[in-house]
């Protein structure tokens, strides 16, 4: 007897599935791949170019990808549980926080200085892979603050600005230095948070001029983190094994 035409699509899409994570596999073995986790490097392979017994799609977009070695500074903190991938850079006294993502894969991620990148968080890029026209970097400021479980898609916080929690940035879209993205907001792409503004919504649009006390609060915001980061990195904050 035949099988149910459903049950034929979820076999092939088992297959498809199965395919894809055995060719990602093989890339990790064959060096294609650089992580840095809990303040260490993990060097996938040898880190030079091998065969790779990967679909004709995945082995194109693996060219593509060269070996990179995440760049964190040595007065930065990188909790336990957080992934960086590739060509990601860490400026001084900034801090990646618990299970943040960090995948500088098939483009970079800059994040200078005195920064903090809280838990959660999710950071990505684009290329032309993804359908963008070139490749599209994330960089992030100094004295930035990036709310718990934000979401930053090939975008640019300049310097001093503040994305809330659960926040969204898409591709090419820019929150300007003192700019503001409230908690939850959808800044889609191309959009631009004006310095001194404060946006919120899905979509996000202006909601009005922030106050002198709103700015001087995001400049206290990076340092207090900084200063947190401090402690943890010199292991004067316990946590539970």
């Amino acid at each position: 007897s035949q099988l149910p035409e459903k049950v034929i699509i979820l076999q092939q899409s088992l297959w498809t599935m199965i395919s894809r994570l055995t060719a990602a596999s093989n890339l990790l073995k064959n060096g294609r791949c650089t992580f840095y986790s809990s303040n260490r490097i993990i060097r996938r392979g040898r880190g030079r170019r091998q065969q790779c017994n990967a679909a004709p799609g995945i082995a194109t977009a693996a060219a593509a990808i060269e070996m990179q070695v995440p760049n964190v500074h040595s007065d930065a903190f990188v909790a336990k549980g957080a992934i960086l991938v590739q060509n990601v850079k860490v400026g001084e006294r900034s801090s990646i926080w618990y299970n943040s993502v960090l995948r500088g894969d098939v483009a970079s991620i800059e994040i200078g200085r005195n920064t903090n990148i809280q838990d959660g968080t999710v950071i990505h890029v684009a290329s032309e892979q993804q359908g963008t026209k070139g490749k599209l970097n994330t960089i992030i400021g100094d004295g930035v603050t990036v709310g718990h479980m934000a979401l930053l898609h090939a975008c640019k916080i300049e310097d001093n600005a503040f994305v809330g929690m659960k926040a969204c940035v898409m591709d090419g879209a820019v929150v300007r230095s003192h700019g503001m993205l409230a908690a939850g907001a959808l800044l889609t792409p191309g959009k631009i948070v004006g310095g001194g503004e404060l946006w919120a919504g899905q979509p996000a649009k202006l909601m009005r001029k922030l106050t002198e006390k709103e700015i001087e609060n995001i400049y206290n915001s990076a340092e207090n983190y900084a200063i947190l980061a401090a402690c943890y990195r010199q292991n004067l904050l316990t946590e539970f094994k």
